[in-house]
């Protein structure tokens, strides 16, 4: 029984180490496998991983999806952004001119008119009533005044028979009675209201059957093609800003969407309070959606930097800790495929949308027109990561840009 005990022991100890020489080796053998005492792969100059980071793991099997853009030379605009609101290009509000009772309403919110449509009628009985007076006293006047003048035919001298006639015409009332032969067809005419110009109708305040007096508002006609935008501007960027130049306007009623239009006209007065100046947007608005009122988010064509070499804002990354540089990717070709390369780059203007790449020292690099930056699905890749260009990154797997 003591021998097979001290057996069992020794065979346990013998376990033991055999297991503990078995750890050893994988351990050994898996750092070389890893890379762990690889020779590293020389990197070209620049492009180094920057201190700090360290770069994800990606299978070198598989293409990373991403998205890139063009590298372009092209104007870099600076924009002045500011908010403003939509307001009819022409506004009225129609009152009534005479008064009576509304005999009948030809039009709806809305509905466009054209200019001289007819709108709304009011009650043109008494109106008429007037003018039928007026030619009778007009008839009246002129047959006293032809009475007056009868027998002037006879009388020589041009000078007294146009003073007998001028006499003729007042003592006959003739003047007077044509005037109000004009103010009641005035009035008759003015019961007919009709559309100043082209628009929309808005604001209708009145029903049929309602009576109306002088000045009563009847219906507001709005022009809103094209539509003007309103926005109040520093009046330090004003100096940059020149009528004609390019706007891009976005509403909080169609988000996402862009409307182009211009730059039609700058306020020379500052707002002393504000220390603003007003700017006025005209945007083509032919079907109507953009409606007075509507709040705007402006984006104006301000100053022009020409030939600069463009790259989209979404291109630049910054990597490193403590002093953090700016870098970004490019899609080279390599032999097995396209691969990932990134490189310092040292950024000038902006605007929204792109960003300048100057030379600006020898350890920064640069990117020349026509090459291919990433754009989407890059913030966690490493040097040489192998990629494959897509237009949908999230779709294909990879991992959208945040």
């Amino acid at each position: 029984m003591s021998h097979s005990r001290r057996t069992l022991s020794l065979a346990t100890v013998v376990l033991i180490f055999v297991l503990l020489g078995a750890g050893v080796v994988w351990r050994v053998v898996g750092d070389g496998l890893l890379g762990g005492e690889a020779d590293p792969v020389a990197e070209p100059a620049g492009s180094a991983l920057p201190e700090g980071e360290a770069a994800p793991q990606f299978s070198a099997a598989v293409a990373q999806p991403v998205g890139g853009a063009e590298v372009i030379r092209d104007t870099l605009w600076i924009r002045v952004r500011a908010a403003g609101q939509a307001e009819a290009y022409r506004r009225t509000t129609l009152t009534a001119q005479v008064e009576g009772i509304v005999t009948r309403i030809q039009v709806r919110e809305n509905d466009e008119a054209e200019a001289g449509n007819p709108l709304l009628q009011i009650d043109t009985t008494e109106h008429a009533l007037g003018v039928a007076q007026a030619r009778a006293d007009l008839l009246a006047a002129e047959t006293d005044y032809r009475q007056q003048i009868l027998f002037d035919d006879a009388i020589e001298d041009v000078a007294v028979r146009r003073e007998r006639e001028r006499i003729a015409r007042s003592r006959s009332g003739l003047d007077q009675a044509e005037v109000r032969l004009r103010q009641a067809e005035l009035q008759l005419d003015r019961s007919r209201v009709v559309s100043p110009f082209g628009g929309r109708v808005a604001d209708l305040g009145v029903v049929e059957g309602q009576y109306v007096t002088v000045g009563t508002e009847l219906m507001t006609v709005v022009d809103l093609d094209p539509i003007k935008v309103e926005v109040q501007v520093l009046e330090a960027e004003l100096g940059l800003l020149t009528a004609g130049r390019r706007a891009e306007v976005t509403f909080a009623a169609f988000p996402g969407e862009v409307f182009a239009g211009a730059i039609e006209t700058i306020n020379p007065v500052v707002d002393p309070e504000s220390r603003t100046g007003r700017v006025t947007v005209f945007l083509p608005n032919r079907d109507g959606r953009i409606k007075p009122g509507m709040y705007a988010e402006v984006s104006l064509d301000a100053e022009a930097l020409p030939d600069r070499i463009l790259v989209p804002r979404s291109a630049i990354l910054e990597r490193g800790t403590g002093q953090r540089r700016t870098m970004l990717f490019v899609h080279e070709e390599g032999p097995t495929g396209a691969l990932a390369k990134w490189r310092y780059v040292n950024p000038g203007r902006e605007n929204d949308t792109h960003v300048e790449i100057v030379r600006d020292g020898a350890e920064q690099g640069m990117v020349e027109p026509g090459e291919i930056v990433l754009v989407d699905g890059h913030h966690y890749l490493a040097h040489d990561t192998p990629i494959r260009l897509v237009d949908d990154v999230a779709a294909e797997g990879g991992r959208p840009g945040r």
